[in-house]
């Protein structure tokens, strides 16, 4: 199992394993619990809508992050992004330049976010915020910080993938809850599953029983016709790859090999000439996500060659309500003037 990859008994029933790590459990989510409930927060001067996860290992942060910053630009904002730029190196406030840095430098997800609105990596949130302000956003989305309380937030919204769930409800490192699920949910505003399995039941039902409400969305594929009957190879580096493989293949592609890999993975040089050299001996296409794709980009001649090679599957998320992404920016700005009266 590759560092970055989530261990798959998090996201099964409780095992002995699970209940082996619990003492860990028990004194992490304790530090967790403390961090969120008692550290003071810094307010900016501009509305800050965060889009979280309760557990780690993603869910559709990203694409979330992306509709409100493409609907917020449409009613006349000038949202900006903040991240903490996983795994790159950058380790001051960066206004991320997508000709200038790659993905070790800012992270995979800010590379995708940057296409869309000016985007900050910044471990320390605060000054990320500041730093977006100054480059003239007037609205900031949070990918991701919600349990980080540094910088103060006007609406949280917990993303769940309606797949995994909250997996088997346990903190890390027995469970991929990231805290205890009570105490996440009083920091929460609204919950958005994103999916229609049925793995997101039971945090369905908790939130509901918390008067908090519960939004539905999909995400959808950019003309799925196109992979009917197409001989694949496909991979990815993403929190679920399977969920990838299975969007494809209900779309009738034939997949002839897939190659998961562990979230935010670097493609090293044997891994891409091999995946060459299969796609030839099938006589198939590579085909990869577009977070995956952005992580060959700046990274060599043999990467950037290889990108070119690839077929992209590009995702929208789409709300079951179509106003729920207006009510919630309605919501944000809401409570911003409130703080400010």
């Amino acid at each position: 199992m590759a560092a970055n990859e989530t261990p798959p008994f998090w996201f099964d029933k409780p095992s002995l394993q699970s209940w082996l790590l619990w003492p860990f459990s028990y004194l992490y989510n304790r530090g967790a619990t403390f961090k969120m409930l008692s550290t003071s927060s810094s307010k900016v001067d501009v509305p800050v809508l965060c889009i979280g996860n309760f557990v780690a290992g993603g869910g559709g942060k990203t694409p979330t992050a992306l509709a409100f910053a493409k609907s917020l630009k449409a009613r006349g904002f000038k949202p900006g992004f903040l991240s903490r730029g996983y795994g790159g190196r950058v380790n001051v406030p960066t206004l991320v330049d997508t000709k200038k840095f790659n993905a070790l430098d800012v992270g995979d997800e800010p590379l995708l976010l940057a296409q869309v609105a000016k985007t900050v990596v910044s471990a320390d949130r605060v000054a990320g915020a500041k730093l977006l302000i100054k480059n003239g956003c007037n609205f900031i989305v949070m990918d991701d910080g919600f349990q980080n309380p540094s910088l103060n937030k006007d609406f949280c919204l917990v993303v769940v993938d309606s797949r995994r769930g909250i997996g088997n409800g346990f903190t890390i490192p027995a469970g991929p809850l990231r805290a205890g699920i009570e105490t996440q949910i009083t920091k929460t505003d609204a919950v958005l599953i994103v999916g229609d399995d049925n793995g997101a039941d039971e945090i369905i039902r908790k939130t509901a029983r918390s008067g908090r409400p519960v939004y539905h969305s999909k995400l959808v594929m950019e003309k799925p016709s196109q992979w009917r009957n197409k001989s694949l190879i496909a991979f990815a580096g993403i929190a679920d790859p399977e969920k990838f493989f299975e969007s494809l293949r209900k779309q009738g592609a034939k997949l002839e090999l897939i190659r998961p890999f562990g979230d935010h993975h670097y493609f090293h040089k044997d891994e891409i000439l091999e995946m060459l050299d299969r796609a030839k001996h099938l006589k198939a296409e590579l085909v990869t996500t577009a977070k995956d794709y952005v992580r060959f980009l700046g990274m060599g001649e043999l990467h950037e060659s290889f990108a070119k090679q690839l077929f992209i599957v590009h995702v929208e998320l789409k709300f079951e309500d179509k106003n729920a992404i207006n009510v919630i920016i309605d919501k944000t700005i809401a409570q911003f003037e409130r703080r400010n009266i």
